[in-house]
Formats: structure tokens, C-alpha cells, sequence
């Protein structure tokens, strides 16, 4: 998919809405000085070019019972297509993968997992990850404390301001 073409206020839109998702659009026109009818069609054009991809609400892990993160790094025996499309597709299936990301270097991938406990993370590894999927290797580190967590991109490197 062609990268958008986005000016500075396309960028400002996104980086408030990234931040206050709930804004009215007549807040958010007062944000960026539009009009609300023209900040309105901006931000459909960024839904409609999928540069907006969703809406979603940030929730509290501890919250709803997510005691534990962890990263873990996975190696595959095979490297073959239909075993990275297998992989993928076990990976797609397990809620306790909150994300997966293909990587260059001595692992292929780094999952981010979310469980209630130690007990839920070791039948996830044990029952799913090693089980299931052609893995060959995996190097798991656990979240002790989250110092940064920001979900957005970093939209202000790419303007003037």
C-alpha cells in the first residue's frame, strides 16, 4: 500500500487523536484551527485511506486480571514457508499474544504475551508455544515494570514543529 501524503495538520489530527481519542470533532477542529466541517472530512479522508486504522480503548492490565507480561524470542526449526504460515496461524489464535513481530537476527520472532499469572504463563509456553508450533529454541524475559508505554507513533518527528 502507497504511503499517504500528509501535511501538517493531517499529522497534528492524528497525533491529538492518537492521544484523546475521544475528542469531539469540535474539539479537535479547535485543536488544529479548521472548521469543524473541514477537520470532519479530513479525519474521514484518514479513515478512508486507512491512515486511521481503528478505534480502540487503552485498558488497565492490572484491571481485568493481567498480572504478568512477557517477551518472548522464538526460534523455528524450519524456516520453510508453510512453517512460518503455521506458525503464523497458531499465533493468530492465542489471545495471550498481545503482539508478534518477524525479526532479523539470531531469533525469527518476539511475541509479547499478557496472562493472569506465572501458572497461566508456563501452560501457555509449555501446552502452546512448545507444543504446537516448530519451535525450536525460545529465550522468554518478564516485564518488572513498565517505564514507557505510549501506543501511538511518533507523528512529530515528520513536521516542522
Amino acid at each position: 500500500m502507497p504511503e499517504a501524503s500528509l501535511d501538517r495538520t493531517d499529522l497534528l489530527i492524528l497525533a491529538l487523536l492518537q492521544r484523546e481519542g475521544r475528542l469531539t470533532n469540535a474539539e479537535l477542529a479547535e485543536k488544529v484551527h479548521l472548521s469543524p466541517s473541514a477537520c470532519l472530512r479530513r479525519v474521514q479522508r484518514l479513515e478512508r485511506e486507512r491512515v486511521i486504522a481503528g478505534y480502540r480503548a487503552e485498558v488497565d492490565p492490572e484491571q481485568v486480571g493481567i498480572g504478568l507480561q512477557a517477551f518472548v524470542r522464538v526460534q523455528l526449526a524450519d524456516h520453510g514457508g508453510p512453517a512460518i504460515e503455521a506458525f503464523s496461524g497458531f499465533v493468530d489464535q492465542w489471545d495471550e499474544v498481545v503482539a508478534c513481530h518477524a525479526l532479523t537476527g539470531d531469533m525469527d520472532y518476539l511475541l509479547h504475551i499478557a496472562v493472569r499469572d506465572l501458572e497461566h504463563f508456563s501452560r501457555f509456553l509449555l501446552d502452546r508455544l512448545l507444543n504446537q508450533a516448530g519451535v525450536a529454541d525460545v529465550n522468554s524475559s518478564f516485564v518488572l515494570r513498565t517505564v514507557k508505554a505510549f501506543r501511538g507513533l511518533p507523528l512529530g518527528q515528520f513536521g516542522d514543529g
